[in-house]
Protein backbone atom coordinates (compact mmCIF):
# COMPACT_ATOMS: atom_id res chain seq x y z
CA UNK A 1 0.00 0.00 0.00
CA UNK A 2 2.72 2.30 -0.60
CA UNK A 3 0.78 5.93 -0.51
CA UNK A 4 2.89 8.45 -2.33
CA UNK A 5 4.48 11.28 0.26
CA UNK A 6 2.86 14.71 0.24
CA UNK A 7 4.61 18.00 -0.17
CA UNK A 8 4.39 20.36 3.51
CA UNK A 9 4.49 23.40 2.20
CA UNK A 10 5.49 25.72 5.18
CA UNK A 11 5.45 29.87 5.69
CA UNK A 12 8.57 30.18 7.40
CA UNK A 13 11.57 28.91 8.42
CA UNK A 14 10.48 28.31 12.24
CA UNK A 15 7.53 26.21 10.83
CA UNK A 16 9.95 24.57 8.34
CA UNK A 17 12.57 23.59 11.22
CA UNK A 18 9.81 22.36 13.53
CA UNK A 19 8.66 20.37 10.69
CA UNK A 20 11.68 19.04 9.81
CA UNK A 21 12.12 17.73 12.91
CA UNK A 22 8.96 15.85 13.40
CA UNK A 23 9.14 14.93 9.93
CA UNK A 24 12.89 12.85 10.91
CA UNK A 25 11.30 11.59 14.13
CA UNK A 26 8.41 10.06 12.49
CA UNK A 27 10.51 7.88 10.50
CA UNK A 28 13.16 7.35 12.57
CA UNK A 29 15.54 5.13 12.93
CA UNK A 30 14.88 5.46 8.97
CA UNK A 31 16.13 8.33 6.91
CA UNK A 32 15.67 10.87 4.70
CA UNK A 33 17.79 12.39 1.92
CA UNK A 34 18.74 16.04 1.46
CA UNK A 35 16.83 15.92 -1.86
CA UNK A 36 14.12 13.73 -0.17
CA UNK A 37 13.20 16.62 1.99
CA UNK A 38 13.73 19.14 -0.60
CA UNK A 39 10.88 18.25 -2.70
CA UNK A 40 8.97 17.25 0.62
CA UNK A 41 9.58 21.52 2.25
CA UNK A 42 9.60 22.46 -1.69
CA UNK A 43 12.81 24.26 -1.19
CA UNK A 44 16.51 23.80 -2.27
CA UNK A 45 18.75 20.85 -1.39
CA UNK A 46 20.90 23.63 -0.03
CA UNK A 47 18.45 25.46 2.03
CA UNK A 48 17.91 21.68 3.58
CA UNK A 49 21.52 21.54 4.46
CA UNK A 50 21.75 24.97 6.12
CA UNK A 51 18.76 23.62 8.15
CA UNK A 52 19.87 20.58 9.36
CA UNK A 53 23.53 21.89 9.99
CA UNK A 54 21.31 24.61 12.45
CA UNK A 55 19.35 21.89 14.30
CA UNK A 56 22.22 19.92 15.13
CA UNK A 57 24.38 23.37 16.17
CA UNK A 58 20.85 23.87 18.57
CA UNK A 59 21.49 20.20 19.77
CA UNK A 60 19.17 18.09 17.74
CA UNK A 61 20.23 14.72 17.85
CA UNK A 62 20.16 14.21 14.02
CA UNK A 63 23.36 12.27 12.16
CA UNK A 64 23.74 11.96 8.50
CA UNK A 65 24.30 8.07 7.03
CA UNK A 66 26.60 7.80 4.34
CA UNK A 67 25.84 5.91 1.34
CA UNK A 68 23.35 5.92 -1.68
CA UNK A 69 20.71 4.95 0.42
CA UNK A 70 21.65 7.10 3.05
CA UNK A 71 20.59 10.64 4.21
CA UNK A 72 19.36 12.16 7.41
CA UNK A 73 18.19 10.71 10.50
CA UNK A 74 16.99 11.12 14.05
CA UNK A 75 18.80 9.57 17.16
CA UNK A 76 16.26 6.13 17.74
CA UNK A 77 16.25 6.97 21.77
CA UNK A 78 14.39 10.41 20.93
CA UNK A 79 11.86 8.81 18.45
CA UNK A 80 8.73 6.69 19.68
CA UNK A 81 8.70 3.06 20.23
CA UNK A 82 6.74 0.45 18.58
CA UNK A 83 3.23 0.88 18.93
CA UNK A 84 0.58 -1.69 19.80
CA UNK A 85 -1.75 -0.44 16.72
CA UNK A 86 -3.13 -3.22 14.08
CA UNK A 87 -2.92 -2.06 10.64
CA UNK A 88 -6.54 -1.68 10.42
CA UNK A 89 -6.70 0.70 13.34
CA UNK A 90 -4.18 3.08 12.21
CA UNK A 91 -6.52 2.88 8.45
CA UNK A 92 -9.34 3.59 10.88
CA UNK A 93 -7.66 7.09 12.25
CA UNK A 94 -6.40 8.17 8.96
CA UNK A 95 -10.31 7.53 7.25
CA UNK A 96 -11.30 9.89 10.50
CA UNK A 97 -9.39 11.97 9.81
CA UNK A 98 -9.88 12.62 6.40
CA UNK A 99 -13.51 12.60 6.61
CA UNK A 100 -13.06 15.36 9.32
CA UNK A 101 -11.40 18.12 6.43
CA UNK A 102 -10.23 21.11 7.62
CA UNK A 103 -10.46 21.87 11.11
CA UNK A 104 -8.48 23.58 14.07
CA UNK A 105 -5.42 21.27 14.77
CA UNK A 106 -5.64 19.23 11.51
CA UNK A 107 -2.03 19.61 10.66
CA UNK A 108 -1.11 18.59 14.20
CA UNK A 109 -3.30 15.26 13.62
CA UNK A 110 -1.98 14.18 10.52
CA UNK A 111 1.24 14.51 12.02
CA UNK A 112 0.25 12.43 14.70
CA UNK A 113 -0.81 9.63 12.06
CA UNK A 114 2.29 9.40 10.63
CA UNK A 115 4.07 9.13 13.80
CA UNK A 116 2.16 6.17 15.01
CA UNK A 117 2.91 4.61 11.14
CA UNK A 118 6.47 4.77 11.60
CA UNK A 119 6.54 3.70 15.03
CA UNK A 120 4.38 0.34 14.07
CA UNK A 121 7.04 -2.52 13.22
CA UNK A 122 8.42 -2.54 9.75
CA UNK A 123 5.56 -5.13 8.19
CA UNK A 124 2.57 -4.08 10.03
CA UNK A 125 3.29 -0.46 8.88
CA UNK A 126 3.55 -1.78 4.69
CA UNK A 127 0.30 -3.83 6.13
CA UNK A 128 -1.48 -0.83 6.96
CA UNK A 129 -0.33 1.13 4.01
CA UNK A 130 -1.77 -1.60 1.52
CA UNK A 131 -4.74 -1.59 3.23
CA UNK A 132 -5.31 2.22 2.95
CA UNK A 133 -4.78 1.99 -0.03
CA UNK A 134 -7.52 0.36 -0.49
CA UNK A 135 -10.04 2.73 1.22
CA UNK A 136 -11.07 5.73 -1.00
CA UNK A 137 -13.10 8.80 -0.38
CA UNK A 138 -15.41 10.52 -2.77
CA UNK A 139 -14.80 14.30 -2.19
CA UNK A 140 -18.46 15.68 -0.86
CA UNK A 141 -20.78 17.46 -3.36
CA UNK A 142 -22.71 18.78 -0.25
CA UNK A 143 -21.83 19.98 3.08
CA UNK A 144 -23.51 18.67 6.01
CA UNK A 145 -24.47 15.11 4.42
CA UNK A 146 -25.49 12.39 7.13
CA UNK A 147 -23.61 9.36 6.94
CA UNK A 148 -25.36 6.85 5.93
CA UNK A 149 -25.69 3.23 8.38
CA UNK A 150 -23.14 0.71 6.85
CA UNK A 151 -25.93 -2.44 6.19
CA UNK A 152 -26.37 -5.34 8.04
CA UNK A 153 -24.31 -6.13 11.07
CA UNK A 154 -21.14 -7.91 10.76
CA UNK A 155 -21.11 -7.59 6.67
CA UNK A 156 -18.82 -4.34 6.83
CA UNK A 157 -16.43 -6.52 9.65
CA UNK A 158 -16.22 -9.40 7.04
CA UNK A 159 -15.19 -6.90 3.88
CA UNK A 160 -12.78 -5.60 6.32
CA UNK A 161 -11.07 -8.90 6.98
CA UNK A 162 -11.17 -9.58 3.08
CA UNK A 163 -9.56 -6.62 2.53
CA UNK A 164 -6.80 -7.34 4.91
CA UNK A 165 -6.33 -10.61 3.61
CA UNK A 166 -7.02 -10.25 0.10
CA UNK A 167 -9.44 -13.16 -0.35
CA UNK A 168 -12.58 -13.64 -2.23
CA UNK A 169 -16.15 -12.47 -1.04
CA UNK A 170 -19.60 -14.54 -1.27
CA UNK A 171 -22.24 -12.07 -1.25
CA UNK A 172 -26.09 -11.90 -1.46
CA UNK A 173 -27.22 -8.86 -2.78
CA UNK A 174 -30.25 -6.72 -3.54
CA UNK A 175 -30.60 -4.69 -6.42
CA UNK A 176 -32.88 -1.94 -6.47
CA UNK A 177 -36.08 -3.65 -6.91
CA UNK A 178 -34.81 -5.87 -3.97
CA UNK A 179 -33.87 -8.97 -6.17
CA UNK A 180 -31.40 -11.18 -4.51
CA UNK A 181 -28.08 -12.82 -6.24
CA UNK A 182 -25.48 -14.40 -5.24
CA UNK A 183 -22.24 -13.56 -5.83
CA UNK A 184 -18.50 -14.34 -5.94
CA UNK A 185 -16.55 -11.04 -5.71
CA UNK A 186 -12.51 -9.88 -5.58
CA UNK A 187 -12.58 -6.92 -3.27
CA UNK A 188 -11.14 -4.11 -4.83
CA UNK A 189 -11.42 -1.27 -2.86
CA UNK A 190 -14.08 0.74 -0.19
CA UNK A 191 -15.36 4.12 -1.10
CA UNK A 192 -16.98 6.32 0.72
CA UNK A 193 -19.86 7.87 -1.56
CA UNK A 194 -21.80 10.61 -2.29
CA UNK A 195 -24.95 10.79 -0.06
CA UNK A 196 -23.15 9.66 2.90
CA UNK A 197 -22.80 6.11 1.76
CA UNK A 198 -20.19 3.53 1.24
CA UNK A 199 -19.84 1.12 -1.63
CA UNK A 200 -17.80 -2.03 -2.36
CA UNK A 201 -15.89 -1.53 -5.54
CA UNK A 202 -15.31 -5.25 -6.61
CA UNK A 203 -14.50 -7.73 -9.44
CA UNK A 204 -17.79 -9.78 -9.72
CA UNK A 205 -17.17 -12.85 -11.51
CA UNK A 206 -20.68 -13.28 -12.18
CA UNK A 207 -20.58 -10.40 -14.31
CA UNK A 208 -17.01 -10.49 -14.98
CA UNK A 209 -16.85 -6.73 -14.72
CA UNK A 210 -15.99 -4.10 -12.39
CA UNK A 211 -19.28 -3.79 -10.33
CA UNK A 212 -19.97 -1.40 -7.41
CA UNK A 213 -22.17 -2.79 -4.59
CA UNK A 214 -23.71 -0.48 -1.83
CA UNK A 215 -23.40 -1.88 1.52
CA UNK A 216 -26.66 -1.77 3.21
CA UNK A 217 -28.14 -3.55 -0.32
CA UNK A 218 -25.31 -6.59 0.62
CA UNK A 219 -27.92 -9.09 2.39
CA UNK A 220 -25.35 -11.66 3.23
CA UNK A 221 -21.10 -11.61 3.15
CA UNK A 222 -18.79 -14.37 4.33
CA UNK A 223 -14.69 -14.84 3.32
CA UNK A 224 -13.49 -17.98 1.32
CA UNK A 225 -10.05 -19.47 1.59
CA UNK A 226 -9.27 -18.17 -2.05
CA UNK A 227 -6.67 -15.58 -1.95
CA UNK A 228 -7.37 -12.72 -4.61
CA UNK A 229 -5.57 -12.77 -7.80
CA UNK A 230 -3.70 -9.57 -8.48
CA UNK A 231 -5.75 -6.70 -9.87
CA UNK A 232 -4.36 -2.95 -10.34
CA UNK A 233 -6.04 -0.65 -8.14
CA UNK A 234 -6.16 1.98 -11.02
CA UNK A 235 -8.95 -0.57 -12.75
CA UNK A 236 -11.53 -0.34 -9.59
CA UNK A 237 -11.48 3.39 -9.21
CA UNK A 238 -11.71 4.42 -12.46
CA UNK A 239 -14.96 2.73 -13.26
CA UNK A 240 -16.79 4.59 -10.68
CA UNK A 241 -19.04 7.25 -12.62
CA UNK A 242 -19.38 10.58 -11.89
CA UNK A 243 -17.02 10.53 -8.59
CA UNK A 244 -13.98 12.61 -7.65
CA UNK A 245 -11.70 10.28 -5.35
CA UNK A 246 -8.98 10.33 -3.20
CA UNK A 247 -7.04 8.13 -1.11
CA UNK A 248 -6.67 7.52 2.55
CA UNK A 249 -3.57 8.98 3.57
CA UNK A 250 -0.64 7.72 6.06
CA UNK A 251 2.17 9.44 5.44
Amino acid sequence: MSVAARSVPVVNRTDRLYALVEDLRAISPRCRSARQLAERFEVSVRTIERDIAALQESGVPIYAEPGRSGGYAVDKNHSLPPLNFTPAEAVAIAIALSRAGDQPFGRQARSALRKVVAAMPGSEGELARELASRVQLVAPVETGEEIQPLGRAGVSRVIEDALLRRRVLRLDYADRKGALTSRDVEPGVFLGGRGGFWYLVAWCRLRDDVRVFRLDRIASASVSDERCPDRPLEGYVTDVPDMIVHGTLLD
